[in-house]
């Protein structure tokens, strides 16, 4: 079902559940302002999420709502997950989904680091 980015952030939603280590996921990373882990049904040969630690619905809430240091610690884990992944120099993508339109499904912000092959056009052209 898809997510209303404006709504309050859901204290029951999957990811606050695997911050508070309610439900077990394969840990790929963490510090002080985010935590990485496993996408239990990949998309592709890698498929790893990163999650802020902080209380954020979308990327409008945390760009909004975040200090200027979770934002860097955020971007900075990306960046750290990518390189642990080895995925620098034959690329991967990016992706985070907000709201309704873009398909977002769980109410706490994430990026999906895809990687591990050729990944083709991000839209297809029509």
């Amino acid at each position: 079902m898809p997510i209303d980015p404006t709504l309050p952030y859901d204290d029951e939603n999957i990811f606050a559940k695997i911050l508070l280590g309610e439900i077990p996921s394969n840990k790929v990373y963490e510090d002080e302002w985010a935590f990485a882990f496993e996408d239990i049904n990949p998309q592709a040969e890698i498929h790893t999420l990163v999650i802020p630690k902080g209380r954020y619905v979308s990327w409008d809430d945390f760009s909004t709502k975040a200090s200027a240091e979770e934002i860097a610690g955020f971007v900075r884990a990306v960046g750290e997950v990518a390189r642990a992944k080895g995925l620098v120099e034959p690329g991967y993508r990016l992706l985070a989904n907000i709201g309704a339109h873009g398909g977002q499904e769980v109410p706490h912000l994430h990026v999906h680091i895809f990687g591990g092959r050729p990944l083709g056009p991000m839209i297809l052209r029509r």
